[in-house]
């Protein structure tokens, strides 16, 4: 199996060169007779590398579907929805091209240039338009309605008008330090072996984890302050603002290696509301972190960027998993443990049936409420079940969290600990006294120095992770500092913050103030008492409170209603979408928008006039998707078919639906009409076979009659038997019982008798 996995990435490297090199040759750099045909060529290339390992892992899915393997469950759970699905893909083919660049440029001259820079913005341009980035990398086309400027578009695009894509989905993470690739470009620190970091090669993740980060279920040490449920919606927000998808493809393209049968380090395979501002961070960061790096709202600012970076996703608002509890704390109604109470993780991940069996959502909330988080304590960051047993399924093997935030962090290209300690305003660590001050514990910087050797060589994420907390805290400084600097910017970039005037009322903001996570809980499950501070954790019963005690927001102060004596009124519904109200220069105005895959046809917004509505309401039209040549929606694979409000892939038999929904994949089997055939076949032949032997059976019968005399056969009741062939040897034929016939001339529909 090892020497077939080799000889397949060697054909696969032989391969994509000579593709390469077949399609692309030519003088220059590039190839083709001119340079813009060339970068065509490298382009369509790039796009076909990068589909074929795609579709090869749907088939792989496919064949192993019901047997999934940790890694095949966290790529699932990060499956890109169509338009993220797009942009992955657009990404990873403008990167397949670049890198071709990269090679060439290493094998015809001796350069420390890097790709992009030999080529002219010109031919990037191209590069970016042909790969399908270009259309992600423009601004967004913004709407110029009233309702633009009441309510965000659900993307985030559009709410910085001179910068439409800042804090939008689908966009690129901001780096507020230059990238650290050791080729400049894509490779991560680490990649290569002989790569030396003052003059020492980085520890291998997993090292880390295990001499580190790793300690036992039972070691933990419970925070006495916070519940469960402040980590829980830690990870809520992260999921929420920090989300990327996954590469699109876990196979191999352009030589590189499949995740899941090599260990080797080759492409691909590397291994956020008022609750969270007002209730959560200053936890957090503490009040005084908080007040130095947040600090009170002054309003919009539209030169604040509040995209997402690189270094917040990938490794400071990581620090939560070091406050996960190894056990999942499930209580009865009077808050007490039961038979089952304490879970294992292990048992809980992808076991959804358990809330429908075991009571419910409401069991875990108590839990949440009354049991405390894991402390986050130096030497004891991570506890067994997220280093070692993360997402169990049979014996299908388990995943590592804690090298994979380390390897996240490499793989985005974060610059080590050092780096961003001087990006903070902090002082760098030089020594062991320092780093044993930073992180108060003189046994854990003997264990990071004993394998990074240098402070300027720790991971991010890991030196982040280490340092003591800070008063109050739950963060040391550097990571307070970056949770901070992010927070600040998501509410100082956003126009439609609900501090900022005019985006709400001053009822509504008096109302709005007034709303909390223990009402949440309230209003949308069956808890009857609650905690005032649904982050601190509760003791029963005495620091409880009965829901009719909580204060909650009155939904009144956003009714809407035309003002007396209005001509107008409002319109009949609008079938396949609908309308919202606004004001633009003193007048009422109804914007309409249509369900997604439809249309307007008609005015997008109608003005109130003394003489009624301005114009008729529109109408909401079916898109035929399946006419769009540009971005179609289905594989060339499937067939295209429009259906009310969307579409559907189909394929042809034995070609199944791969779980992108537009690609056609093999299944592994014969077609359904095969199958049929076949089996049609086989019961024919036996019905022909059955129905020769009666014939033959019936014919040899009626041939033995004439033999037997009549009157012989009354006189003595005895006379010879015939062997009938197939049909055995019969005794009496002339004086058998009816009965004794019938069942032997049956014999023929069976086959053969005795």
């Amino acid at each position: 199996m090892g020497a077939r996995a080799v000889l397949g990435v060697t054909l696969a490297v032989a391969c994509a060169g000579a593709f390469f090199a077949s399609i692309l040759r030519r003088k220059d750099l590039l190839g083709g007779d001119t340079e813009a045909s060339g970068v065509a060529g490298l382009v369509e290339a790039s796009r076909l590398l990068v589909d074929e390992p795609i579709h090869t892992t749907m088939r792989r899915n496919l064949r192993k579907r019901g047997i999934f393997s940790p890694s095949q469950l966290l790529s699932f759970s990060k499956l890109p929805e169509p338009t993220s699905r797009t942009a992955s893909r657009a990404a990873e083919i403008m990167e397949t091209a670049v890198q071709e660049v990269k090679r060439r440029v290493c094998r015809r001259r001796d350069t420390d240039e890097l790709p992009t820079d030999v080529l002219s913005e010109e031919l990037l341009s191209t590069m970016a338009n042909l790969s399908g980035c270009l259309p992600h990398m423009l601004p967004a086309s913004s709407p110029h309605t009233c309702l633009a400027n009441k309510y965000r578009l659900i993307t985030g695009a559009c709410n910085n008008r001179d910068h439409p894509r800042w804090g939008a989905s689908n966009t690129a993470l901001a780096r507020w330090l230059p990238p650290a690739y050791e080729d400049g470009v894509t490779e991560p620190r680490g990649w290569n072996p002989h790569f030396l970091y003052n003059g020492l090669p980085l520890p291998p993740v997993r090292e880390v984890t295990r001499q580190v980060i790793h300690v036992s279920n039972e070691a933990v040490t419970e925070d006495g302050q916070y519940s469960d449920l402040l980590m829980a919606w830690g990870e809520y927000i992260d999921h929420d603002i920090a989300f990327t998808p996954q590469s699109t493809s876990k196979a191999a393209f352009a030589g590189g290696a499949d995740c899941q049968l090599t260990c080797e380090n080759r492409s691909p395979c590397f291994p956020i509301q008022i609750v969270t501002l007002r209730d959560y961070v200053p936890k957090i960061l503490g009040a005084e972190a908080f007040g130095q790096h947040v600090g009170p709202y002054q309003g919009y600012d539209p030169a604040v960027d509040p995209t997402v970076s690189n270094v917040f996703s990938t490794a400071a608002f990581r620090f939560g998993h070091a406050t996960i509890h190894p056990l999942v704390r499930t209580l009865d109604a009077r808050f007490q443990e039961h038979p089952g109470s304490h879970l294992p993780l292990r048992a809980a991940f992808f076991q959804p049936w358990r809330l429908l069996r075991e009571g419910g959502v409401d069991p875990v909330l108590r839990g949440l409420l009354a049991r405390p988080a894991k402390l986050q304590v130096q030497d004891q960051l991570m506890n067994e079940e997220l280093t070692e047993r993360l997402f169990v399924l049979s014996n299908s093997g388990t995943l590592d969290l804690a090298s994979i935030n380390l390897q996240r962090g490499r793989d985005h290209g974060l610059p080590g600990y050092n780096e961003w300690r001087e990006f903070c305003g902090l002082s760098r660590l030089e020594t062991w006294a320092d780093l044993s001050a930073a992180t108060a514990n003189g046994r854990v910087a003997d264990r990071i120095l004993g394998l990074y050797q240098h402070p300027d060589n720790i991971d991010v994420w890991l030196g982040g992770l280490a340092e003591s907390f800070l008063p109050g805290a739950r963060t040391g400084p550097l990571f307070a500092c970056i949770i901070g600097k992010q927070m600040r910017a998501l509410r100082d970039g956003d126009r439609f913050w609900w501090e900022n005037p005019g985006v709400f009322t001053e009822a509504q903001r008096r109302e709005l103030s007034r709303h909390s996570m223990s009402r949440v809980i309230c209003d949308n499950s069956g808890l009857s008492h609650v905690p005032l501070d649904a982050f601190r954790v509760g003791q029963w019963p005495q620091e409880f409170e009965p829901c009719a005690s909580i204060q909650g927001m009155d939904l009144g102060a956003w009714r809407e209603a035309p003002p007396s004596g209005d001509a107008c009124g409002f319109p009949d519904p609008v079938e396949d979408g609908g309308f919202l109200l606004c004001e633009e220069r003193g007048q009422r105005v109804l914007v309409f928008s249509c369900r997604h895959g439809f249309r307007l046809r008609g005015p997008a917004q109608i003005t109130c006039t003394p003489r009624g509505w301005d114009s008729p309401p529109p109408l909401c039209k079916d898109i035929n998707e399946c006419e769009d040549e540009t971005d179609p929606p289905c594989h060339a694979s499937a067939r295209c078919k429009n259906t009310k409000g969307g579409v559907l892939c189909e394929c042809s038999d034995p070609l199944v639906l791969g779980e992108d929904g537009r690609t056609c994949v093999d299944a592994g089997r014969l077609p359904r009409a095969s199958v049929v055939s076949i089996a049609l076949g086989a019961v024919l032949v036996c019905g022909l076979a059955g129905l020769a032997w009666t014939v033959v059976c019936r014919w040899t019968h009626a041939d033995a009659r004439p033999l037997l005399p009549v009157g012989e056969g009354e006189g003595d009741g005895k006379s010879p038997s015939l062997p009938l062939p197939g049909c055995g040897n019969r005794r009496d034929v002339g004086a058998a019982p009816a009965l004794e016939v019938e069942q032997d001339l049956s014999c023929g529909s069976r086959g053969l008798c005795e």
